[in-house]
């Protein structure tokens, strides 16, 4: 769990502060964003307020998913909230540098599906950031934001992953504010991108890790062979 120093705590006190520049529907919505996520402990998602007074502007913090070159590091996103939202997509780039086809090494600018022109008013900033996550895991180099990086993925892959986690070490290292001895294992150790899958149909993490821990599911492979495959887990998820 990703540990949030107490001035971003306390700001869950005015979450639903009203501001000149936004709609009150909008406020709402964000509020309960933010809500939701200090609540979902599990995630391994957060997201604070830039200035208390203004909840349009917004950072993201998630870890790198284990089992890539991102592994260990820690990955700060800028977030801005259009007037329009949840009807348009929020604003996202990379402050923390990356290396990576769909992101620029430059600006952080993020080519992503979700973040253009298949955003849907039912996704939060928390799922936003989630698929940035899952990003990560299944680079897109067909279809970069930065096709330097792109090429080098292709042609020489050894070469992208020791450069990929050169920059995880030179640039996405823990926040002075994280406590990374009291950081668990938020998916008990199941393969993120087993949990992620199963979130996509709309189920919780925490209902998702719990309901997959009973039955010691941690791989594809396992979810392959559990009676009738992904549909017996969906079942159980139900149930």
């Amino acid at each position: 769990m990703l540990t949030i120093p107490s001035f971003v705590l306390n700001l869950s006190k005015n979450y639903l502060l009203p501001s000149t520049n936004m709609s009150d529907s909008r406020s709402r919505r964000i509020g309960k964003e933010l809500a939701d996520v200090r609540r979902d402990t599990q995630a391994g998602i957060q997201v604070w307020t830039v200035n208390e007074s203004d909840i349009s502007r917004l950072k993201g913090m998630f870890k790198g998913p284990p089992d890539t070159a991102y592994e260990g590091g820690y990955y700060t996103i800028d977030v801005e909230i259009p007037i329009d939202y949840p009807f348009r997509p929020p604003k996202m780039k990379f402050d923390t540098k990356i290396y990576h086809p769909n992101i620029s090494s430059q600006t952080g600018a993020i080519c992503l599906d979700i973040l253009k022109d298949q955003w849907s008013p039912v996704y939060t900033v928390k799922s936003a950031l989630i698929s940035l996550q899952s990003l990560l895991c299944t680079p897109e180099p067909s279809n970069p934001q930065d096709a330097q990086v792109a090429q080098v993925y292709i042609e020489n892959h050894d070469q992208f992953i020791k450069t990929a986690k050169e920059w995880v070490r030179l640039y996405a290292q823990p926040p002075a504010f994280i406590d990374v001895e009291e950081e668990g294992d938020s998916y008990n150790g199941i393969d993120p991108k087993v949990v992620q899958s199963l979130q996509n149909f709309g189920f919780d993490q925490n209902v998702i890790v719990s309901a997959l821990s009973k039955e010691n599911i941690k791989s594809q492979e396992d979810v392959d062979n559990y009676p009738n495959g992904i549909n017996g887990i969906l079942d159980l998820l139900l149930h």
